[in-house]
């Protein structure tokens, strides 16, 4: 089954200039800059700004014997060039550029995750107290997950084992809303509790996407073409009022469980946040040498983007192949 929804969150045309009624420009960026030298005259930068609601770039992992485009969302700009914007878009005169929206942690973290519960059993007045505590709310990709556990025991019974995992669930609101949950680390240890005893105990767990490579249905970020990719971020939302732009929504959770001898299991969750942290920003501006620097000639070959480039930019250029249309009529255009 495949399900595709195309949204057009955004829709503005660009007027180059001197054809008519400019729209509000903003400062060139130093990319932009870059290109306007590489690509000439007839380049044209514009800019727009990604609505805050709209949801990030996530994608569900296919299974070994799945075939076709991974579900998911993803985002895609497509710039045509056409006499009114209500002509149809063709592919002879129209580029796509799929891009990702993601989320990086907040500056502030939150408290530090804690639960604790108390179980009593049957024809028995005393209980048992469970209590568990993470070192902190927030953890980026790949770093190590500290449960603290910690384990009164008043009952007759004998608590026989500890299991502890971290779980990924991810609320998918696209054509109908589910959710679904998925261990993306385990732990099981042989330790006992015996009657009228305490117990305390640090468990570490690291969750990564390369010991979950094979289960179907988990949330993945959002990738650009082959590169690799990690779990999927956790999906910090301000305002969930607006159901139908959430997209995939992604939470965590630490659950602990204590195996009760003849007593059943007595278990407690703790949710805290993954996600990566946001990446230093450069500095808008170089200082400025004491020789002014020559500007590279402009080379109009569109083909190859590795002449005189210099090698200190933050961007790399990719080689692409032009699509030749000769004597060819306009294509149907691909709704997914």
């Amino acid at each position: 089954m495949t399900y595709c929804d195309i949204l057009p969150y955004r829709f503005f045309s660009y007027i180059p200039s001197g054809y008519g009624a400019e729209p509000e420009r903003k400062p060139n960026s130093r990319l932009q800059d870059r290109l306007l030298k590489k690509l000439g005259q007839h380049a044209h930068p514009f800019y727009f700004t990604i609505p805050q609601n709209l949801p990030c770039s996530v994608t569900l992992q296919p299974g070994p014997e799945d075939t076709g485009k991974a579900c998911g969302v993803d985002f895609e700009i497509r710039a045509f060039c056409a006499k009114s914007i209500e002509e149809k878009i063709h592919k002879r005169n129209s580029v796509r550029l799929v891009i990702r929206k993601v989320q990086y942690a907040p500056e502030k973290p939150g408290p530090q995750p804690m639960v604790e519960t108390t179980r009593s059993f049957l024809m028995s007045d005393r209980s048992l107290h469970l209590e568990a505590s993470l070192d902190k709310e927030l953890y980026y990709h790949g770093e190590p997950i500290s449960v603290n556990v910690h384990v009164t025991n008043n009952s007759t019974k004998t608590v026989k084992r500890v299991k502890i995992s971290v779980r990924q669930y991810a609320d998918i609101c696209l054509f109908s809303t589910a959710q679904y949950k998925c261990p993306v680390a385990q732990l099981e240890a042989d330790d006992q509790v015996s009657s009228s005893s305490t117990f305390c105990k640090v468990y570490t767990l690291t969750p990564t996407l390369d010991k979950n490579r094979e289960k179907r249905g988990l949330a993945l970020d959002g990738k650009l073409k082959h590169e690799d990719t990690n779990l999927a971020s956790s999906t910090i939302v301000k305002d969930v009022t607006n159901k139908e732009v959430l997209g995939i929504l992604v939470s965590y959770r630490v659950k602990v469980k204590l195996v009760v001898s003849r007593g059943g299991d007595v278990s407690v969750e703790l949710p805290f946040i993954l996600m990566h942290p946001k990446p230093v920003e450069p500095p808008l501006s170089r200082p400025q040498s004491a020789v002014p620097e020559m500007d590279p000639p402009i080379d109009t070959n569109l083909i190859e983007f590795e002449t005189n480039v210099s090698q200190d930019d933050d961007f790399v250029f990719e080689d692409f192949a032009r699509l030749r249309l000769k004597g060819a009529v306009d294509d149907k255009d691909e709704d997914c």
